[in-house]
């Protein structure tokens, strides 16, 4: 497949470019390179100077610079500059789009819809930077005021995953600046040439109002190095973290060593509920983009179906006929609905899941195999899978991130309840219903265990207004709407005397002195 990267010169991204930035790029011709290559035909897009150590040390001292500026500036003031970064980011929209496609493999719509999430966040927190509330507290002594003021943090270090090689960034770092912080971007080296763009669009805004450099920041470079750096460096207070669980595992461990902050958005092992009251038509439609969408790499997949006995045959028929229709090919093109997977690696994993599922019973339904001929020679392109599994298996209760769908029957709510709950993951979940009762049971106390829940929409595609993050081994964190903003700040109870007493909580007297 021949793909046309003129586009990739309006974002600033060169043959070779570099790894570390605190504004600007810190030129190191003698690092290890990087190469970015593309899932769609296997070619390499552009090459990356990695940074090591000495980039990292020096990225961390500009940004304490910076932060020292910046937390002064007053919250509505920084939310303009937020404003103006939504701004560029709409000139380049088409352009972002297409290297997020590029780099990553999801389709262009999918691309574009990343961009907008970032224009929709800068959006957000332009309104946020007017209402970082803290709380006025009635005091039990006299003439005494409580409250309670949050303040700016530090320097925030957001790591990243591939699936979504820009919006995730966007979720942290733009929040995070209305609250006074300055943020350092390690990202994954599977989508390196995507933070290159962004570092390249926000500098622009950052020179431009004649800010301090340092506010935003970039770091491309080996896990095992400038990754393991971040994780140990005191001057971070928080680490924001999207991954993998045995990586979030780590990173919990060597931040919560030195009693650092982490938020945590690991993996899902998300479900959808099928009851037989539901509206198979439109639940058709949730189930298959929400398990083939982006090619089964997002943290929000479908993974498991639970469908009501009465309707369960219905539905594995109608899904296989939706998936024989699904277009797999470059997700540049208009129509594809399903690019490849991220890398060669990608597609050993799906295999390696498939035959652990025969080994444990599972029984493959349709697809699952890997795509070699052309047009899809040198790509990384498979076919989507649905499977009938028990949910005990243990490969089915292990996420496995790529396009396999796991079908299996209930007969009572109790029972579908109790086998949506049984995984060790609590990100997304989903039940299809028009009966009242059962969706209310879903969503009560006793319902989904799942830090997001939602009646008759999909597992996928959750809107930016509210908290996203999950329960158990997904993390606990919380990113995006709602107060997730607090994560970033820091919480100041205050209390101001304005008599002439001094007297003590509780009732307790101290004698005169």
């Amino acid at each position: 497949m021949q793909i046309d990267k003129s586009f990739l010169k309006e974002l600033g991204i060169q043959k070779k470019n570099f790894g570390a930035s605190f504004g600007e790029w810190i030129l190191n011709d003698s690092s290890k390179i990087l190469t970015s290559v593309s899932p769609i035909n296997g070619e390499v897009i552009a090459e990356i100077h990695q940074a090591g150590p000495e980039e990292y040390k020096q990225v961390i001292k500009e940004a304490e610079k910076a932060f020292k500026l910046w937390r002064n500036v007053p919250a509505p003031k920084r939310g303009e500059v937020v404003r103006l970064i939504g701004m560029e980011l709409r000139k380049y929209k088409e352009q972002l789009g297409k290297l997020v496609t590029l780099e990553m493999g999801k389709i262009l719509s999918e691309g574009r819809g990343e961009v907008q999430e970032m224009i929709d966040i800068a959006d957000f927190s332009v309104g946020l930077s007017r209402q970082l509330y803290g709380l006025t507290i009635q005091s039990e002594r006299p003439k005494h005021r409580m409250m309670e003021q949050w303040h700016p943090l530090g320097i925030v270090g957001i790591i990243t995953a591939f699936n979504f090689p820009v919006a995730v960034w966007s979720w942290n770092a733009l929040i995070a600046a209305v609250c006074g912080d300055v943020m350092v971007w390690k990202p994954s080296s599977q989508t390196p040439l995507c933070a290159v763009a962004i570092q390249n669009i926000v500098d622009k805004v950052v020179k431009r109002e004649g800010l301090p450099k340092g506010i935003f920041n970039t770091i491309i470079g080996p896990g095992s190095s400038v990754g393991q750096q971040m994780l140990e460096d005191k001057n971070v207070p928080l680490i924001s973290f999207t991954g993998s669980i045995p990586m979030g595992r780590r990173v919990a461990e060597h931040v919560g060593k030195r009693l650092g902050r982490t938020i945590l958005e690991l993996g899902g092992n998300n479900a959808i509920i099928i009851t037989e009251s539901a509206d198979l038509d439109l639940t058709l439609r949730a189930v298959v983009f929400g398990a083939v969408g982006t090619a089964g790499q997002r943290c929000t997949t479908t993974r498991r179906l639970i469908v009501h006995e009465k309707v369960y045959d219905h539905i594995v028929e109608k899904l296989i006929k939706a998936y024989q229709q699904i277009s797999i090919g470059n997700p540049l093109e208009n129509g594809i609905l399903m690019g490849p997977l991220v890398d060669r690696a990608a597609i050993e994993t799906m295999q390696d899941a498939l035959n652990q599922l025969k080994k444990q019973g599972g029984k493959i339904l349709y697809g699952g195999e890997i795509l070699e001929n052309e047009p899809y020679k040198n790509g990384f392109f498979v076919r989507p899978c649905i499977a009938q599994a028990d949910n005990n298996f243990p490969i089915v209760q292990h996420e496995t991130f790529a396009p396999i769908l796991y079908v299996m029957k209930y007969r009572s709510k109790e029972e579908a309840l109790r086998l949506h709950n049984d995984v060790p993951q609590g990100l997304s979940s989903a039940m299809f219903t028009n009966n009242l009762k059962e969706a209310e049971y879903f969503l009560g106390p006793e319902g989904s265990d799942c830090g997001i829940a939602n009646i008759n929409i999909g597992t996928s595609g959750a809107e930016i207004g509210g908290a996203f993050g999950g329960e158990k081994e997904t993390g606990g964190g919380r990113e995006s709407g709602s107060d997730a903003w607090k994560a970033y700040m820091r919480r100041q109870t205050n209390t101001v005397n304005w008599g002439d007493e001094l007297p003590l909580a509780q009732g307790i007297k101290f004698g005169d002195f």
